[in-house]
């Protein structure tokens, strides 16, 4: 699968390798077999597991459950070991820089394609899926230009988050 399909994918659904919202941490340690460092909290209120440039947020419970989430595309233009390792224990491959266009293109041959609400950043356009809830992030300052960093069109992130419930 490449890059483009899968954040596609991710995008439409809200979920990724199977996994979201919901989700407790046994069935994200199932669904990936890649190396990530936990961080608690100190208060234990909180855990984030990092896998690099794909990072996952769960709350306590029972057991713990993911609140969210994010692909972090924007830490990949500096260098390409963390892609290269994904790739080898997921079988997606990332490319350095990403752009939006491509996804959303993808995203276009998607039976019930997501619809985005858009919002200025500053620098940035934020594209929220609310049936998915997904949010992508776009550089849209135009001197951005590709390099070490990402340029202009370019993904910056996308990211996976609860709804809030009514009280």
């Amino acid at each position: 699968m490449t890059a483009v399909e899968y954040l596609a994918s991710f995008i439409a659904t809200g979920r990724l390798h199977g996994i979201g919202i919901g989700s407790t941490l046994g069935e994200v340690d199932r669904a990936l077999r890649h190396r990530f460092v936990d961080v608690v909290d100190e208060g234990g209120q909180s855990l984030r597991r990092d896998y690099g440039f794909v990072e996952f947020y769960f709350n306590p419970g029972e057991e713990w459950v993911m609140s969210g989430g994010s692909v972090e595309l924007h830490r990949l233009s500096s260098g390409h070991g963390m892609a290269k390792t994904w790739a080898r224990t997921t079988g997606v491959a990332f490319p350095r820089h990403l752009a939006w266009a491509d996804v959303r293109e993808a995203l276009a041959a998607l039976p019930g394609a997501p619809v985005f609400d858009v919002t200025d950043q500053g620098g940035f356009l934020e594209h929220r899926a609310a049936a998915s809830h997904v949010s992508v992030i776009v550089v849209d300052d135009v001197e951005e230009e590709r390099g070490r960093h990402v340029g202009h069109g370019d993904v910056w992130s996308v990211s996976l988050w609860a709804p809030v419930r009514a009280r």
